[in-house]
């Protein structure tokens, strides 16, 4: 399989050096040409994307900020090939989605949204690794749900990079989701390394802390921006969290034991059938 990958960033260099790995032919860009360069010294691709490749690729990966994607795909559309299978790797679909796929249906190529669910509070080419998506989950926003060999495509597409879990839904519901998944964990944990406590923690902190403290280590300018891109529904998964503490302190603020008691059950509960829900 020949492919090409666009943004050689955490994302998109470990792609990059899984399929390598898996003896696929590897083409890398990126805005810094002297890191698609250097893949190749390493051994990481085997040439830099340029244009002419476009229209000869059996998959092409694209692992910008979203604005960079649409970007892309508007100025190189028409020269990817009609056998082309096109994915981009971005963390919102909303924005992208609708755009893609009018651009595919009108230069012929196929086009799925794509979203791993891995990755590193490190970032950049440096910290890829070829194992990064082994085990994850993977989700896809296909054009129409009535088509069950391009699902099976896009599966096999992604072989090399070792998923364990595939998602199939709507750009709607990826956004919805990962508000409340991925994006306010990060809001939560950023606001939790903001306390002045935090100074002080060491002697007196273990695994919780560790655990609501790991995602606070971030690229700020990254998430800001996929912030923006799906301000609506991260703005209401901040209400209902708001919301939600608000009752705990209150309940303290009342001395209502009774009423702390039966709302942190209620969390134990709802997450118990969560994780019976997963297995």
């Amino acid at each position: 399989m020949k492919v090409g990958i666009v943004g050689l960033g955490l994302i998109g260099g470990s792609a990059a050096r899984a399929f390598h790995a898996a003896g696929h032919t590897v083409y890398g860009a990126d805005l810094d040409h002297s890191l698609a360069d250097f893949a190749v010294l390493e051994g990481t691709s085997n040439g830099v994307l340029d244009d002419h490749l476009l229209s000869s690729l059996d998959l092409l990966l694209l692992c910008m900020y979203p604005d960079g994607i649409l970007s892309y795909l508007s100025e190189k559309g028409h020269l990817i090939g009609k056998n082309t299978l096109v994915m981009d790797f971005a963390g919102v679909k909303g924005k992208i989605c609708p755009t893609a796929f009018a651009l595919a249906e009108k230069h012929g190529f196929t086009f799925v949204g794509g979203h791993p669910m891995a990755g590193s509070h490190r970032s950049g080419y440096r910290a890829s690794r070829a194992n990064l998506f082994s085990g994850a989950g993977m989700i896809f926003v296909p054009p129409r749900f009535d088509d069950p060999v391009l699902f099976e495509r896009v599966k096999n597409a992604l072989l090399p990079l070792g998923f364990a879990r595939h998602t199939f839904c709507t750009a709607e519901k990826h956004d919805r989701m990962i508000a409340y998944t991925s994006q306010l964990a990060h809001v939560v944990s950023s606001a939790y390394a903001r306390s002045e406590s935090i100074e002080s923690h060491r002697g007196f902190s273990a695994g919780s802390w560790r655990d609501l403290t790991r995602v606070a280590h971030l690229d700020a300018h990254m998430w800001c921006e996929l912030f923006f891109e799906n301000k609506q529904p991260l703005l209401d998964e901040l209400d209902g969290i708001i919301a939600r503490l608000t009752e705990y302190r209150d309940a303290l603020r009342a001395d209502d034991g009774e009423r702390l008691t039966a709302i942190l059950r209620e969390g134990t509960e709802m997450k118990d059938r969560a994780d019976r829900a997963k297995q």
